[in-house]
């Protein structure tokens, strides 16, 4: 006797965790479509216990040049871009304070500006 509920294989895969997704800051945007982002992890000494802060940098591809210095960013593995991008922007999380000459001053030591000179 045969047995009639016999199941046909299927060609559906086993689905894996997906790509790899990071959150960090934009500490580059100098090139275009080019992002430059370090995310900060915290890791426990082997040896003595003590947590130390260490940090991971990637390169995104940002297609609509959306973030820019010092913002928080959530990117996404991708496949290779270029030599060193193997990343691509998701989202911006949020938006780093508006970088204005007068936020700067004094930023760089021995520098003064124009206005600050003369008062």
């Amino acid at each position: 006797m045969a047995d009639t509920n016999t199941t046909t294989p299927t060609d559906e895969k086993p689905v894996g965790p997906g790509p790899r997704k990071m959150v960090g800051i934009v500490t580059r945007d100098k090139n275009d479509k080019t992002r430059r982002v370090e995310v900060a992890r915290r890791v426990q000494h082997p040896k003595y216990g003590k947590f130390i802060k260490k940090r991971t940098v990637c390169y995104a591809h940002d297609e609509k040049n959306e973030s820019h210095l010092g913002d928080t960013v959530e990117i996404v593995e991708s496949r290779p871009l270029s030599k060193l991008k193997r990343w691509s922007l998701i989202r911006v999380v949020t938006k780093a304070p508006s970088r204005t000459l007068a936020g700067l001053e004094g930023a760089v030591a021995g520098s003064k500006l124009p206005e600050a000179a003369a008062k």
